[in-house]
């Protein structure tokens, strides 16, 4: 099968597998999972940031930071659109009693700076306090420009805000930039790292920032029932792919683009500009074309999204045979 819905969909290739069977393990809960700890100090290495911490889930490493960074009646500023307000089920507010403030994004995962500026609540017992900023990299497959995040930072010093990252695809945006992580991390205080989707584990994000802040996400993560045992399985998948996927990812991105320049030709449907940046395509299907394209692909053993509207994610799972069953399946339908 080549499946289009996500890049959460890879399965592990035989060397992570035996990776993780031969993992060294411990208690990770008594802190003592030896894989645990490399898989942490390595990517806290990589970003240069104090520690980190292993959570089962992105949602979860991304609750944590929300709940490490703020008290009950605090507000995070946050994107419309963001993974963090939009699509991890309203955890900030229903598990950490913070308040999001969402703005809409003016471009890429951008926030116009005078809107934030204007979010920002005054310290008057009518309001929540305001405590962090919420950025997220890539976003809809675009990244963040290298300049905006310091221009964030800038505006948080001013105010006495933090900042987090919600880097899920922090790697795609390394590769297609031509940057270190450390380089696109450093005017967070906290950043969470999925491994799971590009990367190519089968589960598995760190949260990475101060020694303070991973202290209490470390509290938060029993709390919200993270805290995992012989975890160093996980975290040797992990390690891994931090070690074989990632200049690799540069693969995804090549196909993605290619697929959009091969779509620009084609009539019944549309191209969305943010298409290709990184492994993402996003396409708009006139309703004429929906059935047939979705028998054909299914004939060609293609998973899609649901809708006339799709977005199309390329990962290590999607070789070049793949990748050219993918574009005939649209030349069949799209004469």
């Amino acid at each position: 099968m080549i499946d289009l819905r996500s890049d959460t969909v890879t399965l592990p290739t035989e060397d992570m597998k035996r990776a993780m069977m031969e993992a060294p393990l411990g208690d990770d809960v008594y802190g003592e999972d030896p894989t645990v700890i490399q898989l942490e100090q390595t990517l806290a290495t990589l970003l240069d940031k104090e520690a980190a911490i292993f959570a089962p889930s992105g949602t979860q490493s991304n609750l944590l930071a929300l709940m490490a960074h703020c008290e009950r009646g605090d507000e995070y500023i946050v994107g419309q659109d963001a993974h963090t307000y939009k699509y991890e089920g309203g955890g900030a507010a229903v598990l950490g009693s913070i308040q999001p403030q969402p703005l809409e994004f003016c471009n890429a995962g951008e926030m116009d700076l005078e809107k934030i500026k204007s979010a920002i609540k005054p310290l008057d017992n009518h309001f929540a306090k305001t405590r962090l900023i919420c950025l997220e990299n890539t976003m809809g497959g675009q990244c963040l420009s290298l300049d905006y995040p310091q221009k964030v930072r800038e505006l948080c010093h001013q105010y006495g805000l933090q900042m987090h990252l919600d880097g899920a695809r922090l790697f795609n945006a390394a590769v297609k930039q031509k940057v270190s992580v450390g380089k696109l991390a450093e005017h967070f205080d906290s950043v969470s790292i999925c491994l799971s989707k590009g990367l190519g584990a089968p589960a598995g994000s760190v949260l990475v920032g101060s020694k303070p802040l991973i202290e209490k996400a470390r509290r938060w993560r029993k709390v919200l029932g993270g805290g995992m045992r012989q975890a160093g399985i996980l975290a040797a998948a992990g390690l891994y792919a931090l070690e074989h996927n990632i200049e690799r990812l540069s693969e995804d991105h090549r196909k993605a683009h290619s697929l959009s320049e091969s779509l620009r030709k084609l009539k019944g449907l549309k191209l969305y500009s943010n298409s290709g940046e990184t492994n993402m395509v996003f396409i708009e299907i006139d309703e004429a074309y929906l059935a047939p394209f979705e028998n054909r692909a299914k004939q060609l053993g293609i998973t899609l999204p649901s809708g006339n509207k799709k977005r199309l994610v390329f990962h290590l799972n999607i070789n070049e045979q793949g990748f050219k069953t993918i574009e005939q399946c649209f030349l069949d339908t799209f004469k």
